[in-house]
């Protein structure tokens, strides 16, 4: 526990309303938290006056990682029992957690929608929780289940709202985010800790680690590409500026880096994203690709990134603007000269060659004699210079580059260097206690890149660069293999083609993307047809050489197989590899011991034993030879699972391959809770690029995001009430109605009449929207029920069913509207639909311009008006916002009963007897014959209502002759086939 923390919750205590917190990313949330509770705990058992320790803390909006944290750390205090309350646990077992009449307070992690209807209910009693902890604050608004859950509980008494933020970006969105949230929430106090604050930087900077900052240079094609894709992003900025539709100031290429970003746009361009071009809807998607191909440019190997950017060329085509700009053929064509280069047989190359080393030379040739065979390095028959105009004697070579990621070199390096210095005793953590010390923690964006740079370290980087240029080459083959069935071209003899190592000369198929000839493809073909062969050729003798794989911790030597079926070997047996995947196997010198498999699962073990809850976020542990050097225990951390893993491992050295501001603050965090350790930090950028940028641009964004909370805290007003809780949109601001301002005054002297208690009995399912809030909000009762028919019931006639643009669109195309509606016709006399459009966006579904004439099945306009000539009684509203929802339900509900919470639940559902109650069609017609009748062969739905009119009963339909059968159905065929069914003799049970 550090000192500024303790200080944030004796801030937090000093205001019995509670408090907003805003926190730096990174620093200590969880533990914070189990601080406050542990405090507010001690607090009201020392208070006679109080509830006592029997009470509830709830605790809503917790990820995963922060429950187990807060978890572990009130387990370890043995003074607040801590229980996770599911959405699907009975309300029984919910009842019973809220009532726990023990000595010790509990508490609950729960989420907002199952805590709104247990309140409503009276399942959990306001006064039972001791205090309410939000710990997201950031997504709180007046219209969010949080500050449903906060109003519901200010009712009744004055309850501490603790708001907890470290999304400081977040908070500044839109204008006076902080204080739209305090007044939502009930809380009158802001707290801010940015980095920067001096008592949390003199925690964090009284022993601060070792830090060594280490510059990667990109390889010249890495550069050019980066440098055209920021050139492509700059020309979609610009395009998009012209719409002046957008703030200008945030277009910018810096803070087009962050996921963020999309939502800015996104948020100004929602209100009219209907009333868009194409183009400019397709330049905000642009934009998102142009990111992630910057982002997976640093973060994936050369091969990866070259099959990436040809899903993109299938993917996109066309439709895309970036792709057709020049910049974006540079891209295409630098990402390729990593991989590979197509050279003329005269040593002319098709394309410029990059800085790799070029390690084989693939033939591919139209000869019988050397029918699917693979040359390598050798020369052929001069032809012509130019490669399109193929003849019988034209052969090209494929080169391979397969450049290697500059970090991966660099990363092995680092890894010698700390093995020799702990060997030396120079990097040993002087605490004896314990075998955690010497680990190097390695942490990675995600998880394919922790298991990559595993086999990186186990293997060699060339052998890796193989494997997944190998998988490139098998999977343009079977890509091109679908693509030849799909022709169903069978004119070839059996036993020549492309994947037997031959590929016709005259041929102008292209199996790849557009942009590659056909040389060029049917290189590629023939080098992935070598491979399978090779593949076989190995699968073929591993019947009589061992695996290297299955020996465990044999050692011994594989000369008796060649190196090029060795290699194909282990391509094929990677699936068959462990949880490690530390197979040292390489040419001609092999050596696998069962160390690896015993130190993983130490490791692994020791993060079960601490916290059995946490899953295990690192790829593996990796402990082998560079070089015939031992390496250290590396432990690999994926940062995108969230997990807290420093004070489960305690490594003595982090390497960060991919900085990240958060897991700096929390390595800066763990050595300040423990000064005595040792601690050596590693920075892997690449020297000039947007990583550099994209890391220095989070520390000013967030900085200049704290800078403005600073103004706005020092220029907020947040309205109180003499009894010190902030005046909320409550029942008793609102105007009073216009019906009792102008009362008659001769009736009853002018007396005002006392109000009727309106209340909706609302669907379970409902509570995932902002509606039931809203209606609160107006002074309206909700009773949570699970309804069969119908998501709101206002009164005994008016069932309503509520559906949002998106809810509506996907409702048609499944037709479970229409049994929607169809139940709401059979058990209601005014059934309704309700069309809710969202409040920033456009009242409209399409312009005037895109209304037809014409009956569409693809056309929502269409589907609404079948629907509604379908059911007649059917009544549509239209509603602006979830606001005008709320004052459209109020007029609705005028001069009408309310509804009964009992009949409701009943409806739709059938008795002990089968019987259906309320059934609105049993007032005027025999349903279950009307059912009988439907069921009979010959009668439709365009023709039952006919025959309904025609006869009274199904036994005068018996008597009906065919003739007047013809009448009433319309159809000789159908007349005779009901009278036959009708006439048909039963047969006898008796012989």
């Amino acid at each position: 526990m550090l000192p500024f923390e303790e200080q944030v919750a004796a801030d937090l205590l000093e205001d019995p309303n509670g408090g907003l917190v805003v926190l730096s990313s990174g620093l200590p949330l969880a533990s914070l938290v189990a601080t406050l509770l542990l405090h507010l705990h001690h607090q009201s058992s020392s208070d006679s006056s109080g509830v006592g320790g029997g009470g509830c803390f709830l605790i809503l909006s917790a990820t995963d990682t922060l429950k187990s944290q807060i978890r572990r750390i009130l387990v370890q205090s043995q003074l607040l029992q801590v229980h996770d309350v599911p959405p699907d646990l009975p309300a029984n077992h919910r009842r019973a957690l809220y009532s726990s009449e023990k000595g010790d307070g509990v508490a609950l992690f729960l989420s907002p929608r199952v805590l709104a209807a247990d309140l409503l209910t009276s399942h959990l009693l306001p006064s039972r929780v001791q205090a309410l902890l939000l710990l997201s604050a950031h997504r709180s608004s007046d219209t969010s289940s949080d500050a449903f859950i906060a109003r519901l509980l200010r009712q009744h008494r004055l309850l501490p709202v603790y708001a907890f933020s470290d999304r400081p970006h977040a908070m500044v969105a839109g204008f006076a985010k902080a204080e739209r949230t305090m007044k939502s929430l009930y809380i009158r106090r802001l707290h801010l800790w940015p980095r920067f604050h001096v008592l949390a930087a003199a925690d964090l900077e009284r022993s601060p680690p070792e830090v060594i900052d280490i510059r990667v240079p990109m390889t010249h094609p890495m550069m050019g590409i980066q440098a055209s894709i920021l050139e492509a992003m700059d020309a979609c900025l610009k395009e998009l500026r012209r719409t002046y539709k957008v703030d200008v100031e945030d277009l910018t290429v810096d803070k087009g880096l962050f996921k963020s970003f999309d939502e800015i746009v996104r948020r100004q361009l929602d209100p009219i994203w209907h009333t868009l071009g194409k183009k400019t809807k397709q330049l905000v998607a642009d934009l998102r690709t142009l990111r992630k191909l910057l982002d997976y440019l640093l973060r994936y190997d050369a091969v990866t990134y070259l099959k990436y950017l040809d899903t993109l060329r299938v993917s996109e085509g066309v439709r895309s603007v970036w792709i057709l700009a020049d910049s974006s053929h540079k891209i295409f064509e630098l990402a390729k000269r990593r991989v590979y280069q197509v050279v003329r047989p005269d040593g002319t190359k098709v394309s410029t060659s990059n800085k790799g080393t070029p390690t084989k030379k693939r033939k591919a040739t139209h000869s019988s004699s050397k029918k699917g065979k693979e040359t390598e390095n050798e020369d052929s028959a001069p032809n012509k210079d130019d490669a399109q105009n193929v003849n019988a004697e034209v052969s090209i070579l494929l080169e391979e580059v397969l450049e290697e990621a500059p970090k991966w070199k660099v990363l092995r390096a680092l890894l010698q260097e700390i093995a020799e210095e702990q060997r030396k005793g120079d990097g040993a953590v002087p605490e004896v206690e314990s075998n955690e010390s010497g680990i190097v923690l390695l942490a990675c964006k995600d998880e394919r890149s922790c298991l990559q740079l595993q086999d990186c370290i186990s293997k060699s980087p060339h052998k890796v660069m193989r494997e997944e240029w190998e998988k490139y080459l098998l999977g343009k083959a079977e890509l091109h293999g679908l693509h030849k069935k799909r022709k169903r071209q069978s004119q070839q003899p059996k036993g020549f083609g492309v994947l037997d190592g031959e590929f016709p000369i005259g041929s102008s198929e292209s199996a790849g993307p557009v942009s590659i000839g056909n040389l060029e493809t049917n290189a590629l073909l023939a080098a992935a047809s070598g491979i399978k062969k090779l593949t076989k050729e190995a699968d073929t003798k591993d019947d009589s050489i061992p695996s290297c794989s299955k020996r465990g911790s044999v050692k011994g030597k594989g000369k008796g197989v060649s190196k090029k079926i060795m290699t194909k070997r282990q391509a094929s047996n990677r699936k068959n590899k462990s949880t490690t995947e530390n197979d040292n196997c390489q040419g001609a010198d092999v050596e696998a011991t069962g160390k690896t498999d015993k130190q993983s699962e130490i490791n692994v073990s020791k993060v079960s034993a601490e916290d059995a809850s946490d899953p295990v976020s690192a790829a593996g542990n990796a402990e082998g030879l560079i070089d015939g050097k031992v390496l250290p225990p590396v432990q690999f951390y994926a940062l995108d699972s969230d997990q807290h893993v420093l004070d489960v491992w305690k490594p003595s050295v982090i390497i960060v391959y991919h900085p990240d501001i958060t897991f700096v603050r929390e390595i800066e965090v763990y050595k300040a809770e423990n000064p005595s350790r040792k601690l050596r930090v590693y920075f892997l950028f690449y020297e000039e690029s947007s990583e550099v940028q994209k890391f220095e641009s989070s520390i000013r964004r967030e900085n200049e995001a704290f800078e403005s909370l600073i103004r706005q805290k020092s220029l907020m007003m947040i309205p109180v009430d003499q009894s010190g809780r902030c005046i909320g949109p409550t029942l008793a601001n609102e105007p009073e109605p216009v019906l009792s301002q102008n009362a008659v005054t001769r009736k009853a002297g002018g007396r005002k009449l006392p109000e009727k208690d309106m209340q909706v009995i609302v669907d379970m399912r409902e509570f995932m929207s902002s509606l039931p809030n809203v209606l609160h909000q107006k002074g309206i009762r909700i009773i949570p029920v699970t309804l069969e028919v119908g998501d709101y019931v206002l009164s005994p006639l008016i069932c309503v069913e509520r559906k949002s643009i998106t809810d509506l669109f996907q409702s048609f195309a499944s037709g479970r509207l229409y049994n929607q509606v169809e139940t709401m016709v059979r058990y209601y006399k005014i059934p309704m639909l309700l069309i809710e459009f969202s409040q920033d966006k456009s009242f409209s579904f399409q312009s005037a311009s895109e209304v037809g004439d014409d009956v569409s099945q693809t056309n929502i306009i269409s589907k609404l008006s079948l629907l509604v000539l379908h059911f007649p009684r059917l009544r549509i509203v239209w509603s602006r916002s979830l606001h005008a929802t709320a004052d459209i339900f109020m007029s609705l509900k005028t001069n009408q009963d309310e509804p009964d919470e009992n009949k409701a639940m009943r409806v739709g559902v059938p008795s002990e007897d089968g019987i259906v109650e309320d059934d609105v069609r049993a007032e005027n017609y025999n349903t279950s014959a009307i059912e009988f009748l439907r069921r009979l062969p010959g009668v439709t739905d365009s023709n039952y209502r006919a025959i309904t009119d025609g006869c009274n009963s199904l036994a005068e339909l018996a008597l009906l002759p065919v003739e007047r059968l013809a009448e009433l159905m319309g159809s000789q065929k159908g007349a005779r086939t009901l009278k036959e069914f009708l006439d048909a003799k039963c047969p006898s049970m008796l012989s």
